[in-house]
């Protein structure tokens, strides 16, 4: 079965400004992808070509096997999207914005749209101008799942959005999962990748740097690891294995830290007298700052 996103050496410049650089990536169908990078990566430029509101400089990228550039009326018709930034129709209430966008689309149940609203706690009859940042977003996600698409493409999907929302917006998450939707959703925000991706690409300063899935990923971090035993055990023996780092022995206790696989400590750990194991696993922010550091993009 074909990717139903594939990206092909893309590249999109602003004139001397960078946007993406060279990008090779791919979706698979019912994955929730996870387009992980600081504001300013590029992350909505990719998003943007995707649905051929811009145009790529070089390089092709296609969705359902049609490239972009060819025929973006057929992919929209497949597509829910939410941009980054969500404003529309200040007169327009929420319900009116919602049911505007059901109408030209044209075959939405209309029992799940309100299912969807009553879900997300949106009051649909209050002006879209007077709404909280959160709650235009509850709007957007009303409009990107409404009609059921085949790939949902979210931007920030939970910027302003209050923690039970989020709660709310995970579960439909897993629900487009389970009917075998793609979701590909770009974020800023580690933890939300963390919870809800299978795979994740991590892009800085334009390029891709990583893809690979979330727990591959969390073994690029470091371990930090505490053994406790019951009586004295050689240091030397831990140190000689490869990944382990700033070894403190102190007692019967020894600490360290360990970068990749933690298998070989254990092995080693359950050849004396253990009493007590202590690894704390890293977030995928941890990966995060400790491959490539905080910096600052454009």
């Amino acid at each position: 079965m074909s990717p139903v996103i594939r990206i092909e050496q893309l590249t999109k410049s602003y004139g001397e400004h960078r946007g993406v650089i060279e990008l090779d990536l791919s979706v698979d169908a019912g994955e929730v992808f996870g387009y992980l990078g600081p504001n300013g990566a590029g992350k909505t430029t990719t998003i943007r070509v995707l649905l051929d509101l811009i145009r790529p400089t070089s390089g092709r990228a296609f969705v359902f096997d049609i490239e972009t550039t060819t025929d973006p009326v057929a992919i929209h018709r497949r597509v829910g999207y939410l941009p980054g930034e969500f404003s529309l129709y200040d007169r327009l209430t929420g319900g009116e914005t919602i049911a505007y966008f059901a109408n030209l689309r044209g075959g939405v149940d209309i029992a799940y749209q309100r299912s969807l609203i009553e879900r997300l706690d949106l009051d649909p009859t209050r002006k879209f101008r007077e709404y909280s940042k959160g709650n235009k977003q509850k709007v957007g996600l009303v409009i990107a799942f409404q009609h059921k698409p085949d790939l949902l493409i979210l931007d920030e999907p939970t910027s302003g959005l209050d923690p039970l929302v989020q709660q709310t917006f995970m579960g439909l998450v897993n629900e487009a999962k389970a009917a075998n939707r793609t979701l590909f959703l770009s974020s800023h925000l580690i933890d939300e990748v963390e919870k809800m991706c299978e795979r994740v690409a991590i892009i800085r300063d334009g390029r891709i740097v990583q893809i690979d899935r979330v727990e591959a990923l969390r073994d690029l971090s470091v371990h930090q690891v505490e053994l406790r035993f019951a009586g004295p055990v050689p240091s030397e023996t831990f140190a000689a294995i490869a990944g382990v780092s700033k070894l403190v022995a102190e007692d019967h206790i020894l600490r360290m830290h360990v970068a990749g696989p933690i298998a070989p400590v254990v092995k080693a750990a359950a050849a004396f007298d253990l009493v007590d194991f202590v690894s704390r696993e890293p977030t995928l922010e941890e990966v995060f700052l400790a491959q490539y550091g905080t910096g600052h993009d454009r």
